[in-house]
């Protein structure tokens, strides 16, 4: 007997002795997470942490979230990634219902900046299972009830459940942006972010100018991003109503981690982790091929293609608009029609496998179908070409363009999803 008692009251000072557990995901109002403690948060499921963290090669501080039991340190999300704490004197803490990050001399680095009435409960910040980092009322555990949230605010990285795109209700657009360098998680030249036209897609950028065109959403996937990119347990998912216009996916399998994000060399990477090996894989990058992935690589009319022997190609009933420039391999003056519209009496070339072009231009209309949507192009004399809106269930819903056809480019066939193009020829070119 005397044993079981000596052994109960031995745990019981190891217990008592012990710090407190680190599985610990929220920070409460009265408490605070400083450099100098070493305390961080470890959200549910032990996936992800929050915490400071310097760089290899730098001084400073910043409060980030990164894999918890990834060996490789790979951070999804930074609050201070433009306004470092200089030295090792740091503190997060809740104060007057926001989130503050302060430095040695108690100055705000980084912070919440929520506005609101005054709050009948106190506020609590947690790292949920998801990477999500939340501020709450302690009473209200709903996610509607979110009064901030890092998935509103990424870095350079989405991870499953976040969204990309425009919250239509706040105004709010959250897009990524890359790192200066491997080294430095101040924000780079690249970003990647969704142009909300009627026909909503991604754009890759430096700075004013556009490198790379994701193509519209075909209700499988974005058009130029045509490699069968499928894991049984990865779902993607795009919205598109009153409230939202925005990107998704996520897991159906937790033993993998997945993560999109746009490096600082300017590619946009989705990359799995794989326990077993220890390893992050590549599993899609974008551009895949420098010539025929570049933005407008081919000019007006004309499409790219990577098994031709010029990429740059015109369409059926177009010729080259510069044939000199087109000879030497210049191709952004693209292409003119051979012969005018007449506006009646036309006829279409169908384009296989194509990424659609830039839908600036595009008017949609989700409730018809191929048919009438060709009749409808035929009697608008602006109209170019046309399209699907979705290519499932042998394609439904309306594109049309209006004035010029540019960024497009062809893929390979074989693709059994694979989207078609029609676009508007005179009567004479489109035998």
């Amino acid at each position: 007997n005397n044993s079981y008692i000596l052994s109960f009251l031995l745990v019981f000072f190891v217990l008592i002795l012990l710090p407190p557990a680190f599985s610990i995901n929220t920070l409460s109002s009265i408490e605070s997470l400083k450099i100098s403690s070493n305390r961080t948060l470890v959200s549910p499921g032990n996936v992800f942490e929050l915490g400071f963290f310097r760089t290899n090669s730098s001084s400073r501080w910043y409060l980030g979230i990164w894999y918890k039991e990834v060996s490789d340190r790979t951070y999804v999300w930074i609050a201070n990634r433009n306004n470092p704490l200089s030295s090792s004197i740091g503190t997060l803490k809740i104060s007057c219902n926001n989130l503050v990050l302060l430095d040695h001399s108690n100055k705000s680095v980084w912070s919440t900046n929520i506005t609101r009435g005054n709050e009948r409960s106190p506020v609590v910040a947690e790292l949920l299972a998801n990477g999500n980092f939340v501020m709450r009322d302690s009473n209200n555990n709903d996610a509607s009830g979110f009064l901030w949230q890092s998935f509103d605010y990424p870095t350079d990285t989405l991870l499953p459940e976040m969204k990309l795109g425009y919250d239509l209700k706040t105004g709010l657009n959250r897009f990524l942006t890359s790192r200066r360098s491997s080294d430095d998680p101040s924000s780079g030249d690249f970003s990647y972010k969704l142009e909300p036209r009627r026909l909503p897609e991604f754009y890759l950028s430096s700075g004013v100018f556009l490198l790379y065109r994701s193509g519209p959403w075909n209700g499988i996937r974005f058009s130029g991003l045509p490699d069968d990119h499928k894991l049984s347990y990865m779902v993607y998912n795009f919205t598109e109503n009153n409230e939202e216009v925005a990107y998704t996916f996520r897991m159906t399998n937790n033993s993998f981690y997945s993560r999109l994000f746009v490096s600082f060399s300017g590619y946009i990477e989705q990359q799995t982790w794989n326990p077993s090996s220890g390893m992050w894989n590549s599993f899609w990058a974008f551009p895949l091929d420098s010539q025929c992935d570049t933005y407008r690589a081919c000019g007006p009319y004309s499409y790219c293609a990577v098994n031709t022997s010029a990429i740059c190609n015109c369409i059926q009933g177009f010729n080259p608009s510069n044939v000199e420039q087109w000879d030497q391999r210049v191709w952004a003056g693209g292409c003119m029609r051979s012969t005018r519209l007449s506006c009646s009496g036309d006829g279409f070339t169908k384009m296989k496998n194509m990424k659609l072009p830039e839908t600036t231009m595009a008017i949609v209309d989700r409730s018809i179908g191929v048919k009438e949507c060709e009749k409808r192009c035929l009697n608008d004399c602006n109209c170019t070409a046309f399209a699907n809106a979705d290519i499932r269930n042998g394609g439904t819903g309306c594109v049309i363009w209006t004035g010029e056809l540019e960024d497009m480019r062809s893929y390979a066939t074989g693709a059994t999803d694979s989207q078609d193009l029609y676009v508007r020829l005179a009567a004479a070119d489109s035998v």
